[in-house]
């Protein structure tokens, strides 16, 4: 008959540390609060406060620190610096035991809170959820921990769904916010709504001015860089982005675009560009202005134009890329005769004369073409009221888009019928064995049509659009001549920018002013 003879443990099947030895474990704690309110901060002194005292109470352990994240939501842990430091430092043997309130502390993200625990678990570092009384290294532990993370990873969804339908009824009830923080020339007035700050709001006043003088965003950057103006988020420098989207955010004009953006998936938190996924809503005139909408309209108009134009925008004049030379098509630029002597001089002259183009079309001072717009203009309102009321004419044709509606909704629903056919196609391939050469050409043919039917709806609402930013074109011509007298005998950028679409120049020195109305004049 055999002989058994028991061998007694030697290891704490818990801890995994030696049953016969006095060791002291090394542990460490972890607090986190989802939000840096003032609310909040009492709860994580408190935590921290808490696991210092209570791991130093323990003559078996050994306190190594308190890890902490403030104000980071817990769903995923890829921007939590101090719960990866803590998790560094376990990895590299620093760390036996980590000891946190729980596992919706430790992690909402059931996949990260698994791999993240089974990682310390190959390196013999154990962790313990004090509110489900949970000891990773314990054999039901993981499985306790996987049911817990799940919950908690729930609970994260409900509560990122109930967020996110405040938001937007807060959106749909028209209640503007603005990121406070790094937004130039408001704040959060005592009521809630924002409210102008002076200093910052003549900033963006002179931005806006500077871009309708003919600088462009980089010029405008630099400038402010160099006098050392600080940029909305409290940087020396600025960038082109910054003073474009200055000048391009509808909040300066008193109105406000809400849910441009939303969040795709809770735990990634990941932001996408809303492009017709979920509802806008644009309220008019929800807070006090710092810019006139006149003048904002006239700024998205210039931007349109120096769009299209592109590099050939030089940034140096309102003038800029406005007049043509009537021999070669190219722009007009500004150059700089005799740079370094007494008789220097600034003219206008074709960009293209001495690059290879014959263009015999005169040069002009600058103040030579501002006086001859004057007389054009003066012509052109020479009778007011016919003329408000052409424009008025012009803007009933452009607002009238009836018909390209209606083509539009004619192709949406033919695109509709065609993706069921291509969802039609790949279910049959699916079920029904056929010839892979004539599945693969009736997709193609399908998909042919698809992107066909796209480009068409697309180039409508191009269409669409350019008759709009023409509507609102007209709009600010009418403001500006209606707001002043005649005979006109100051030149004003802002009228030249709202009234000009070009000015030829031709061989024999006439200038043809083409007016945004159609209007041509010459002078």
């Amino acid at each position: 008959m055999p002989k058994v003879r028991k061998i007694d443990a030697t290891v704490n099947p818990i801890t995994h540390m030696p049953s016969f030895e006095n060791i002291k474990r090394r542990v460490a704690g972890y607090a986190r609060v989802s939000t840096d309110s003032d609310e909040q901060f009492t709860s994580y002194e408190a935590q921290v406060d808490y696991y210092t005292n209570y791991i130093k109470s323990r003559a078996d352990w050994e306190f190594v620190e308190v890890y902490t994240d403030e104000g980071i939501s817990a769903t995923n842990t890829k921007h939590r610096a101090g719960f990866n430091r803590m998790i560094e430092d376990a990895l590299a043997g620093k760390i036996d035991l980590i000891v946190t309130k729980s596992v919706s502390r430790f992690a909402r993200n059931t996949v990260d809170s698994l791999v993240t625990v089974r990682k310390l678990k190959d390196k013999g570092v154990e962790v313990y959820f004090e509110k489900e009384n949970i000891y990773t290294l314990d054999s039901k532990g993981e499985l306790l921990i996987t049911i817990m993370s799940s919950l908690a990873q729930e609970e994260s969804r409900s509560i990122s769904e109930n967020v996110t339908w405040g938001q937007r009824k807060r959106f749909a009830d028209g209640k503007v916010s603005m990121p406070y923080k790094c937004f130039l020339g408001y704040r959060r007035g005592e009521d809630g709504t924002p409210e102008i700050v002076p200093e910052e709001a003549e900033i963006v006043r002179r931005i806006y001015s500077m871009y309708l003088q003919g600088k462009g965003v980089g010029s405008i950057a630099n400038q402010l860089t160099k006098e050392n103006i600080l940029t909305p988020a409290g940087k020396s420098k600025w960038a082109t982005s910054t003073v474009q989207s200055i000048l391009t955010n509808e909040k300066y004009k008193g109105d406000a675009l809400l849910q441009k953006t939303f969040t795709v998936d809770f735990l990634q938190k990941k932001v996408k560009k809303n492009e017709g996924e979920v509802p806008k809503y644009y309220v008019e005139q929800s807070h006090e202005a710092i810019i006139d909408p006149r003048e904002f309209e006239l700024v998205q108009q210039e931007i349109v134009r120096r769009t299209a134009i592109g590099k050939r925008y030089s940034g140096q004049s309102i003038l800029s890329a406005r007049i043509i030379c009537g021999d070669c098509g190219g722009f007009y630029g500004q150059k700089v005769w005799h740079s370094t002597s007494k008789y220097k001089r600034t003219v206008w002259q074709c960009n293209e004369k001495f690059r290879g183009k014959e263009c015999s079309t005169p040069h002009y001072d600058e103040e030579e073409i501002k006086e001859r717009f004057l007389k054009a203009y003066n012509i052109l309102v020479n009778d007011k009221e016919a003329l408000l009321e052409d424009c008025r004419l012009i803007q009933k044709v452009l607002s009238d888009t009836a018909e390209v509606d209606k083509k539009i909704t004619e192709l949406f629903r033919e695109l509709e019928i065609v993706s069921e056919l291509m969802q039609k196609s790949i279910d049959e391939n699916a079920y029904i064995a056929q010839s892979q050469a004539d599945y693969n050409k009736r997709y193609a043919a399908h998909e042919a049509k698809y992107d066909e039917l796209v480009e068409k709806i697309r180039s409508l609402r191009d269409k669409k659009e350019k008759r709009n930013r023409q509507y609102k074109a007209i709009e600010a011509f009418m403001f500006e001549i209606m707001e002043r007298e005649e005979p006109l005998n100051i030149f004003d950028a802002k009228l030249w920018i709202a009234t000009i679409d070009t000015v030829t120049v031709y061989r024999d020195g006439r200038m043809v002013f083409k007016f945004k109305t159609g209007a041509e004049i010459e002078a």
